[in-house]
C-alpha cells in the first residue's frame, strides 16, 4: 500500500502501546502515517488499536521508515537492541526517560548504533495506557533529542516537531543530570514527605492546604514505575540527594542551637537560595516579573467557576494559569488566578464591583 502523507516517515511501528506509544500513534494517524504496534501485552495492543492508535503488526508487511521504543526503562535497551535486528534499514529511536545507559548497553552488544537516536518526549499524565493517551500530548512539550548522525538526527528533528512538540539537543549524559534535578530527584523528595502524612491526625490532614498538596502532588506516582527510573539514573540522583542532604544537616544544625551566632542567618541563607532557585523556572511557573496572581473565592455550588470564568472572558482579560483548590470543612474553594501584572489591579476592581471576593493582596 502507497502511504499519502508529507510526515518525515510514512510508516512507523511502535513497540510499546502504552501512554506514550499510542499517543505518539494517535498522532501520527491524524497525518494519515501508517501506524503499526506491538507489546508484550496483547491486549495492550488491542486497547490502542480500538483507539486508533494503530494495527498490529501484521504477517509480512512493509518495513517501516521508523520504529518507536516505547517500553519500561528496565527492557529498553534490549528492545532498541532486537528493533535495529529486526528492521536492519529503519531508524530506531526510544522515549525512555534515562538515556546514557541505552547507548553504554547498544554499544556494548555490538548494536548498530548508527541507526540510533535517543529521545526523551518531557510529557506525560497522571494515569498511564492506552486509555490515557491521547494525541496532542506532546503539542508545545520539550523532546530531547540526543547524539546520533546528522541526517538521522534531523529526520528525528521533524518527526517530533510534527508531533508538536519542542526539540531540545542534548547528550545522552547531559540529559540524564537535566532530568535527575528537573524530575527524578523531587519525584523521591516528594515521596519522602507524602510518608510522613501516615502518621498525621485526621485533624492535623483537615488543615491541608496549597503547600503540602504542591510538594506531596506527585508522590501518587507508579512505585515499579520509579523503581526502575531511579535505578537506571541513580549516580545522578545520588549526587543531587547529596547535596540536599548537606543543606537539611545544616538546617538541623541551626535549629537544634537557635540561639548560637548564625543560626537564624543559615535558616534565611537556605530561604533566600530557594528564592533564587525558583526564580530561574522559565515561564509561568518561576517566580515571574510579569505576571500577578489572584486568589479569588468562589462558593462551593453548581456554575460558580463558570460565571467567574465567563465574566474574566467578557471583559477580555488573558488567564496566564489558574489553580483550584477546595477549603477543608468550608463550602468554598479558592481559584487562583494569574494574569499579566499590568492589568492586576483592574482585574480586581472589576472582580470586587461584580461582588467576587478576593482572599489576600495580589502578588
Amino acid at each position: 500500500m502507497t502511504t499519502m502523507t508529507n510526515a518525515p516517515f510514512g510508516r512507523v511501528h511502535i513497540i510499546g502501546a502504552g501512554l506514550l506509544g499510542a499517543s505518539i500513534g494517535l498522532a501520527l494517524r491524524d497525518q494519515d502515517v501508517v501506524v503499526t504496534l506491538a507489546d508484550a501485552s496483547p491486549s495492550a495492543v488491542a486497547l490502542a488499536s480500538d483507539y486508533g492508535a494503530g494495527v498490529a503488526l501484521p504477517p509480512g508487511a512493509p518495513a517501516p521508515d521508523l520504529v518507536v521504543v516505547a517500553v519500561p526503562p528496565d527492557v529498553a535497551m534490549e528492545v532498541t537492541r532486537s528493533a535495529l535486528e529486526q528492521f536492519p534499514a529503519a531508524t530506531v529511536i526510544d522515549v525512555t526517560s534515562v538515556k546514557a545507559g541505552i547507548y553504554e548497553g547498544l554499544t556494548q552488544t555490538g548494536a548498530d548504533i548508527a541507526r540510533f537516536v535517543g529521545t526523551h518526549p518531557m510529557a506525560g499524565r497522571e494515569r498511564g495506557g492506552a486509555v490515557s493517551a491521547r494525541s496532542d500530548l506532546f503539542t508545545a512539550r520539550p523532546w530531547v533529542i540526543c547524539e546520533a548522525e546528522e541526517d538521522r538526527r534531523q529526520r528525528v528533528d521533524s518527526f517530533v516537531r510534527s508531533l508538536g512538540a519542542t526539540p531540545i539537543m542534548m547528550s545522552a549524559n547531559e540529559h540524564d543530570r537535566a532530568v535527575a534535578l528537573m524530575s527524578h530527584t523531587p519525584q523521591l523528595l516528594s515521596s519522602v514527605m507524602a510518608a510522613r502524612l501516615s502518621d498525621a491526625s485526621p485533624v492535623a490532614l483537615s488543615l491541608a492546604g496549597g503547600g503540602i498538596r504542591d510538594v506531596t502532588r506527585i508522590a501518587a506516582s507508579d512505585p515499579a514505575l520509579w523503581i526502575q527510573i531511579v535505578q537506571a539514573n541513580a549516580e545522578a540522583i545520588g549526587e543531587y540527594l547529596q547535596g540536599v542532604k548537606t543543606d537539611v544537616d545544616r538546617l538541623l544544625e541551626a535549629l537544634g542551637d537557635l540561639g548560637a551566632t548564625g543560626s537564624r542567618s543559615a535558616i534565611a541563607d537556605l530561604l533566600h537560595a530557594g528564592n533564587a532557585g525558583v526564580s530561574q523556572l522559565p515561564g509561568k511557573h518561576g517566580v515571574s516579573t510579569t505576571f500577578a496572581s489572584l486568589i479569588v473565592v468562589i462558593d462551593d455550588t453548581p456554575g460558580q467557576l463558570a460565571k467567574l470564568l465567563t465574566q474574566l472572558g467578557d471583559w477580555g482579560v488573558n488567564l496566564e494559569d489558574l489553580r483550584l483548590e477546595h477549603s477543608p470543612g468550608a463550602n468554598v474553594g479558592f481559584a487562583d488566578l494569574t494574569v499579566k501584572k499590568d492589568v492586576v489591579a483592574e482585574v480586581e476592581s472589576k472582580l470586587i464591583e461584580s461582588g467576587w471576593r478576593i482572599a489576600g493582596e495580589a502578588k
